[in-house]
């Protein structure tokens, strides 16, 4: 495997992690976010942009959640 496919699975496993941990804790929600923007990356550089566009934008929602959880 190369480096740029360690650094994807490395993401999709982050979110994996996070989304099933986020009833635990609000800071879940922010690593699904943090993640998210990672595997958005990941699809940018494999030349998938659509898969990172989707990415980027799950990674705002997760952000908007982990902002609403946090009041």
């Amino acid at each position: 495997m190369d480096r740029l496919t360690l650094f994807g699975l490395f993401a999709v496993t982050a979110m994996l992690v996070c989304y099933a941990l986020e009833d635990r804790s609000r800071w879940f929600v922010l690593g699904f976010a943090v993640a998210c923007a990672l595997g958005s990356v990941y699809g940018f550089l494999q030349g998938a942009w659509p898969f990172g566009l989707v990415e980027a934008i799950w990674s705002v929602v997760a952000l908007r959640r982990w902002s609403v959880r946090r009041q």
